[in-house]
């Protein structure tokens, strides 16, 4: 009988005890789905009654007017004289003076307002010695032609002969006197331009000597919209260069065009 009890407690000492395992919280109820949707919360005008939308929506399309309307005075007031402003000066003055008065203007220089053609002719000697006047070639309009329909003009083709006209005008006086240096180079980068585009032209003969060219530009005013009771002289103005004498300095190196033997400056002479 001791043998059993002491088996008995033997075992109970090597029996694990069991472990305890916490306890999980309770899970928490879940909320019952609502049925109805909260509306977003509302700003803004949104958030107004509807009559006050209206106000709102009403102050804000006059003060938007009145911006537009202010901006295009101002634009008419620093604008260069045209159409509109002349038309409406009264009214302008009025919404600018005293308080949006402006002391600068648009567009410095003004716009031009004119089609200026540039024209040449050339004086050839022939092989016996006669002397002959080509008549004027517009060269401005042959730019004008190549330009036309095309999607990638060339620099050369918009702005060469335009830029060496509009820089010899800005540098010369009333008599085409240059009125400093830039104007004796102006005055010969012209020159080289108008022998090279001859050239082009073919105006020569194959015997022929270039001994002179001369310059003149034709200005046109535009004429006005069709809406417009603007007169303007459709008359067209013309400034005339005396002759230029032209020598090997004025020929392009891949040009053949003969010009009379001399190496010196190009001189200016009187028409014969």
């Amino acid at each position: 009988m001791d043998t059993e009890a002491a088996a008995a407690d033997e075992a109970a000492r090597h029996t694990p005890e069991p472990v305890t395992r916490p306890s999980e919280p309770p899970e928490a109820p879940r909320p019952e789905p609502c049925d109805e949707a909260v509306p977003p919360e509302r700003r803004g005008i949104a958030a107004l009654s509807p009559g006050y939308q209206v106000v709102a929506g009403l102050a804000l399309a006059g003060v938007a007017l009145v911006a537009c309307v202010h901006v295009l005075m101002v634009f008419l007031h620093v604008a260069p004289s045209n159409t509109l402003s002349k038309q409406h000066g009264a009214l302008v003055d009025e919404w600018i003076y005293p308080e949006f008065e402006q002391n600068w203007k648009l567009f410095a220089p003004n716009p031009l307002q004119q089609n200026v053609a540039v024209q040449t002719r050339a004086e050839l000697r022939a092989d016996d010695g006669t002397l002959r006047t080509t008549g004027w070639y517009d060269l401005s309009a042959r730019d004008g032609a190549a330009i036309r329909g095309n999607l990638i003009p060339s620099h050369t083709q918009q702005n060469e002969l335009r830029r060496a006209w509009d820089v010899y005008v800005g540098t010369h006086d009333a008599q085409n006197r240059p009125t400093g240096l830039r104007g004796t180079l102006s005055e010969q980068y012209l020159r080289r331009i108008l022998v090279l585009r001859l050239d082009r032209l073919g105006v020569a003969g194959e015997k022929d000597v270039v001994e002179r060219v001369q310059v003149r530009s034709q200005a046109t005013t535009v004429q006005p919209p069709k809406w417009s009771n603007e007169k303007v002289n459709q008359k067209p103005f013309y400034r005339e260069v005396p002759w230029w004498t032209v020598t090997s300095r004025d020929v392009p190196l891949d040009s053949g065009t003969r010009v009379r033997a001399g190496s010196g400056a190009a001189g200016t002479g009187e028409g014969r």
